[in-house]
Formats: structure tokens, sequence, C-alpha cells
């Protein structure tokens, strides 16, 4: 069994100098959570652990690093969305300049003294003259929601 375990702590620790490579090379945290992982399972490789037990370990704190880590980490990794100016129509008042018809593609309103081409929230038309909120913006397509 002694070239096992020095085998297993070979591999293990190839696999973390692997995941940290491609973590390196990588722009998001992408393979840290599994070579955390490889550590803890090298630790219990060294600790006398058997194999069983070692993957377990393995996936276990792979899992537990991921589970605790991956959205404080997409917190601060994915900031690309820049706040346009755009964003400042969202909740205001609209007034539909033409029948608003998902299912034709037609629809445009005036908002800020700027004419959008416009879509709604539902399916439901939303006539002409008639006043809306902004919810959201898709694309250059403002979604808006009839004011009952």
């Amino acid at each position: 069994m002694p070239e096992l375990t020095l085998s297993m702590t070979v591999i293990w620790i190839i696999a973390i100098v692997a995941l940290l490579i491609v973590e390196g090379l990588t722009a998001g945290l992408v393979t840290i959570w599994f070579a955390i992982g490889a550590v803890a399972a090298l630790i219990c490789q060294m600790l006398g652990a058997p194999l069983w037990l070692q993957m377990a370990v393995f996936l276990a704190v792979s899992f537990v690093t991921l589970v605790l880590t991956r959205p404080l980490a997409q917190k601060h990794l994915n900031n690309r969305t820049q706040p346009t100016n755009a964003d400042r129509l969202i909740g205001r008042e609209c007034i539909v300049t033409e029948v608003i018809d998902n299912v034709a593609g037609t629809g445009a309103v005036t908002v800020g003294g700027q004419v959008w081409t416009a879509r709604s929230v539902s399916d439901d038309p939303i006539s002409a003259e008639s006043r809306a909120i902004v919810r959201r913006i898709e694309g250059v397509k403002l979604i808006v929601e009839p004011i009952a």
C-alpha cells in the first residue's frame, strides 16, 4: 500500500497545481473551489484516510466552498453592468404614441421628450394616447405597463 499512498499524494498535488494553473488563466473564479477541495483531500491522504474518504472530502469541501463563496465572488467579479442615462427612464410615466402590440411587433412611446420603441409587459395591446409606466429596458425597447 505504500506505493498507492505515494501515488495518491502525487495525484492530489498534480490536481492542485493543475487547478490553480487553470484558475490563473481564467478571468473569474472557476476552479479555485476544487483546488481547495484537493488540498483538503491531500491532507486527508497524508493522515492515512482511505481513498473513498479522500474523494468524499474533496467533493464535500469543493461543494461547500462553492456554495459559500460563489455569491460573494459573483457580486465582486460581475461589475460589468454600466448604468446609463436610459436607466433613469425606469419607473417614469410615458405616453403611448403608437399602439403597442407585442404580437404584431408594433409600438412606440414618448418619455422625457424622446420617442422609444415599446413593448407591453404582458401580451395585451396598449392603445395610443394612453399612459404607461416604464418597467424595464430590453435592448433599445422600453417594456411598459399601462396605468390603470
